[in-house]
């Protein structure tokens, strides 16, 4: 097997390893909370999985060659190369897509994945690719 065939297939196990912690937290907890618990139970879910994982880590915004003070902190980083942004909405919209979007440009990492734990009946995972 090539290398481009083994990171496909890595990223394809570390999608379904992702997909099925959150499915689990929301099997266990369902609709409903706030985002900060689910949150919370991701962390705890992910740990459990031994899934690498960074929460609410700062991401530092460039304008014009200057480091601005206000910073992104998205709810995830899995494998350090996947951003997770969890909602506890009906529904999710452009303006959560767009938030998703500018956290993968600032980190310069390609893939996201917004999760809304406040559909029913049962989470939905969006992938938003850059």
């Amino acid at each position: 097997m090539n290398s481009t065939a083994d990171s496909k297939l890595l990223l394809k196990e570390e999608s379904f390893v992702l997909q099925g912690a959150i499915f689990e937290v929301y099997r266990e907890l369902g609709c409903g909370f706030i985002e900060a618990v689910y949150q919370e139970a991701l962390a705890r879910e992910f740990s459990i999985r031994n899934i690498p994982f960074m929460s609410q880590s700062e991401m530092t915004i460039e304008y014009k060659g200057f480091i601005l003070s206000q910073v992104y902190r998205p709810d995830f980083v899995c494998y350090e190369k996947r951003i997770l942004e969890l909602k506890a909405v009906k529904e999710t919209n452009d303006e959560h897509k767009a938030q998703l979007h500018n956290y993968l440009k600032v980190s310069k990492l390609h893939l996201g994945l917004l999760i809304n734990f406040g559909h029913y009946p049962r989470a939905t995972v969006e992938r938003i690719v850059l």
